[in-house]
């Protein structure tokens, strides 16, 4: 049953491989035979989902405000952009000074060339200690450490498109990106707040990126398959820039101004464990329970946020296996984005269940769904901790 301080969405701004916008998505999913954007040549063996060309002016008019940023924050400073005008709040400072903003973010960008500058000369320096911190204060930018800020997005956001409510912004990878949608969602519950922009980018197409990933044995170095189809031989994440951002408000707000909804967020929950065996499936089995009984299998489908990486991901398929639903793994289209992946499997699934209908297939192991679309669950599973589901309704 609807009520006033239900969380609903009324602006997706989404920006992949596939294209910007929900309209742009839809289209690429829906395809009569979708084929995922990849990069196979920038960062062999390594096959990536790239950013396409953007005029980020569009969304991020000043020069100077474009120069002082990377491409992870005109990312999401982007979406961020997108969603606003989906919601009708660009230009309205009235609520935009009510607006609250929730980012998932990373350490930002490195710059390689100060870091291999630096290691290069440590070596051979009398004094390794006062060397480094001569060439941090002189090779680096007043904002930077060696990485960026992680509040450097929610500092854009607000400076290029007037959004001055509270702000946060959450680290954690996968699991950052759950909790602040999570926390939205809560905060509009609780009558803490009524109007939130909440989201996330990630531009991991870079070397250093990579090695980290590496270093853990998680990247995908063979021929680039579908997440479900690259268990048969040992799994690996596909990484993808991405920028997604939700304007998330009380339905009794967004009618207050006359917004149609997209779609209402009727559950987040979020957990972590040790993984070991079977303690995730224990995690996502008490979440799904907590849902008593509203959901209809028949008419409900699961947006799987599955990086792809083999321990993570074969675990949740056993677990989706159970559940006898039609199963979409977000990152065979769009790769594994990290902070973003949660809001972004929200995302498509608020679009899904818009249109009352479930896209086709996007490999073998995924069944199509001919019964009208009522509703979807949204899974988070990290690639190492964190376990979260979301439910997703009609508005």
């Amino acid at each position: 049953m609807a009520a006033e301080r239900d969380a609903v969405i009324t602006g997706i701004g989404l920006v992949s491989s596939l294209g910007e916008g929900m309209a742009a998505h839809w289209a690429a999913l829906t395809g009569d035979a979708f084929r995922p954007v990849l990069d196979t040549e920038s960062f062999p063996p390594y096959p990536l989902h790239p950013l396409p060309p953007i005029a980020f002016e569009r969304q991020i008019p000043k020069r100077g405000d474009l120069r002082q940023m990377e491409t992870w924050q005109r990312l999401g400073t982007y979406a961020a952009g997108l969603a606003l005008d989906e919601a009708g709040l660009k230009g309205q400072p009235d609520l935009l000074q009510r607006t609250e903003l929730i980012v998932a973010a990373g350490g930002g960008e490195r710059d390689p060339a100060a870091d291999v500058s630096i290691l290069t000369d440590l070596p051979a320096a009398a004094d390794p200690e006062s060397l480094l911190n001569q060439r941090l204060l002189s090779d680096l930018r007043p904002t930077l450490f060696l990485a960026q800020l992680s509040n450097l997005l929610a500092g854009n956001i607000s400076i290029v498109h007037g959004v001055v409510g509270g702000s946060r912004s959450f680290m954690g990878e996968e699991p950052a990106g759950v909790d602040a949608v999570r926390v939205a969602v809560a905060r509009i519950a609780a009558g803490q707040g009524d109007l939130f922009l909440v989201g996330a980018a990630a531009a991991p197409v870079r070397p250093e990126v990579l090695l980290h990933y590496e270093m853990g044995g998680l990247l995908r170095k063979r021929n680039w398959a579908p997440v479900w189809a690259r268990q048969a031989d040992g799994g690996g994440m596909a990484l993808g820039t991405l920028g997604c951002f939700l304007v998330i408000e009380s339905r009794a707000h967004a009618a207050g101004r006359g917004m149609t909804p997209v779609a209402a967020i009727a559950s987040v929950a979020n957990d972590r464990c040790r993984r070991q065996p079977g303690e995730a499936t224990a995690n996502a089995t008490r979440q799904l329970a907590a849902l008593n009984g509203r959901i209809d299998p028949a008419a409900t489908a699961v947006i799987s946020g599955a990086s792809g990486a083999a321990a993570a991901t074969q675990e949740e398929r056993d677990w989706l296996a159970g559940l006898g639903m039609p199963v979409r793994a977000v990152a065979t289209a769009v790769g594994h984005t990290m902070e973003p992946a949660f809001p972004a499997a929200m995302a498509i699934a608020a679009i899904a269940v818009r249109e009352g209908r479930l896209f086709p297939p996007l490999e073998a192991a995924e069944t199509p769904m001919p019964a009208p679309l009522r509703a979807a669950l949204v899974t988070g599973w990290g690639h190492w901790r964190g376990e979260a589901l979301g439910l997703v309704t009609p508005a």
